[in-house]
């Protein structure tokens, strides 16, 4: 489904950053754009930055679901850097999934900002997640047979001989027997 995003800039609140860039909503079923201007009030303006499309996958739907599960229900828009043209950020992805965001967000290079979905769009992923979603049973794993609390190479046995030994009860180097 293709879905436009709407970028507002508003001015900076520090004198070292001139303006403010932020995603203030999503546009379901948005025809294309690019930067065209929505809305202009004093210094602030939004503007149809983009419209890209928001690809929904069967093997994601646990994604979706948890997407779905947060509140207000949101999705991701994945914004780039750029210095080419009149604007600063290029709109390069937007996704259901917060696992993929949370990728986005820790590479450092991208930024990711989260937008509340509208209406349509919640309707819409719910019955694609309700049809592909399948949760997985829990099992519950169980333990090798195998003994691995046994002693550690002779450490604390009296009968090998070892000058430096902190495992080793003080009882048994007054007692003379250490070797």
């Amino acid at each position: 489904m293709p879905v436009g995003v709407v970028m507002r800039r508003s001015p900076g609140v520090t004198r070292w950053v001139k303006w403010n860039w932020s995603v203030s909503a999503v546009l379901p079923a948005a025809g294309s754009a690019d930067w065209q201007l929505l809305r202009s009030e004093g210094d602030v303006q939004e503007y149809h930055a983009a419209t890209l499309p928001l690809e929904l996958h069967r093997a994601e739907a646990e994604a979706y679901m948890q997407a779905l599960t947060t509140n207000p229900p949101s999705l991701y828009v994945i914004l780039r850097e750029t210095s080419e043209g009149e604007f600063p950020l290029e709109v390069t992805l937007i996704t259901a999934s917060p696992f993929e965001a949370q990728d986005y967000a820790d590479s450092g290079e991208e930024l990711v900002e989260k937008v509340a979905m509208p209406t349509g769009l919640v309707a819409w992923l719910r019955e694609f997640t309700l049809a592909h979603f399948h949760e997985e049973e829990f099992k519950k794993r169980r333990r090798d047979k195998k003994d691995i609390g046994g002693s550690e190479d002779g450490i604390g046995d009296p009968r090998i001989a070892q000058m430096t030994d902190v495992y080793r009860s003080p009882s048994l180097s007054k007692k003379g027997r250490v070797i």
